[in-house]
């Protein structure tokens, strides 16, 4: 019987943990041997496909200090280096962004600070991934960072994808953290653009993370920034497509954004209400993100009223 990653990655994980403790002298070959085997792209699930977040929550830290004490050692390891920035992307919206903004208002000095420190551990991934992809791609950074998006993604392809789409997932959600920093805001076209070029060359890319990406920025974008309803609905089904609707991920993003925004709660109810009834199995890779937004639209139904306007003489229900 073929071992599940779960099994597969606990000797790993023991062989790294002996390694970073002992002070015996290990070969760079045995190092990246190490590290290529703790970073490969399938051994997430063993976080992305549990069912106790606060067990994740608690792990993840462990995880991350273990990756970024291989990458002391094997500083040029591109899968390494991702694996390390999407474990940082994740932990942080997670477990510092969300808790933060379900915070309550007598709670702001608290919550700005782990909004900074949100914003602080996307940064720290989206230079990870970006680190990484210009080791495959040795002039891509530079290409970006001057807006030539032609020149910077020339030569990438779809085995570029993950690393694409992480950079411009954690530089986006940088900006989430704090709207208020102008070089993020002055940035986002570049996080835009990688997850666009994810899109062009693999339109179902992670059971569509793609078009959820896209769901969240037309829907919560005013106009001149690139906003749009009707492109964050067409994204939407696209998602859905994707997923099979086996992800709450769209229904979550729909809700909060366009029907806040259009202040359409009758819509915004039933997409969450929606959300609840998905089986949080039916995806097995997504059984985590899909019990933790079960938790986020639980949270936005039981505080209605903190984001829609009452009907004039009536309240919130």
């Amino acid at each position: 019987m073929t071992p599940s990653p779960r099994t597969t990655l606990s000797p790993l994980l023991i062989a790294a943990i002996v390694i970073l403790v002992s002070g015996c002298s290990v070969s760079k070959t045995t190092m990246n041997f190490v590290a290529g085997a703790l970073s490969r792209e399938g051994n997430s699930s063993v976080f992305s496909g549990d069912d106790d977040p606060e067990l994740v929550g608690d792990a993840m830290p462990f995880a991350i200090k273990l990756y970024e004490s291989l990458l002391a050692s094997c500083p040029r390891n591109p899968s390494l280096l991702l694996a390390t920035g999407k474990s940082l992307c994740m932990y942080s919206y997670a477990f510092v962004q969300v808790p933060a903004e379900q915070m309550s208002y007598n709670e702001l000095q608290e919550k700005d600070e782990m909004l900074q420190r949100a914003k602080h551990l996307y940064l720290r991934g989206r230079d990870d991934v970006l680190k990484a992809i210009t080791l495959r791609h040795p002039h891509f950074a530079e290409n970006l960072n001057k807006g030539n998006f032609k020149a910077a993604f020339r030569g990438i392809s779809v085995r570029d994808t993950s690393y694409l789409y992480w950079a411009g997932m954690s530089w986006m959600a940088a900006f989430t953290a704090d709207k208020s920093d102008v070089g993020l805001t002055v940035d986002i076209p570049k996080a835009v653009a990688c997850v666009q070029k994810v899109m062009d060359l693999n339109d179902s890319y992670s059971e569509g993370a793609a078009h959820e990406f896209f769901i969240s920025y037309y829907g919560a974008m005013p106009a001149a920034m690139g906003g749009s309803e009707a492109k964050a609905r067409e994204q939407f089904a696209l998602a859905l497509k994707c997923s099979k609707g086996a992800k709450i991920g769209p229904y979550l993003d729909l809700a909060t954004t366009v029907c806040i925004k259009s202040q359409n709660l009758s819509e915004f109810k039933t997409l969450l209400e929606t959300a609840l009834k998905i089986n949080v199995n039916k995806s097995e890779n997504n059984r985590l993100v899909n019990i933790l937004n079960q938790q986020k639209a639980r949270w936005f139904l039981d505080h209605t009223d903190d984001f829609f306007l009452p009907a004039e003489g009536d309240s919130v229900q």
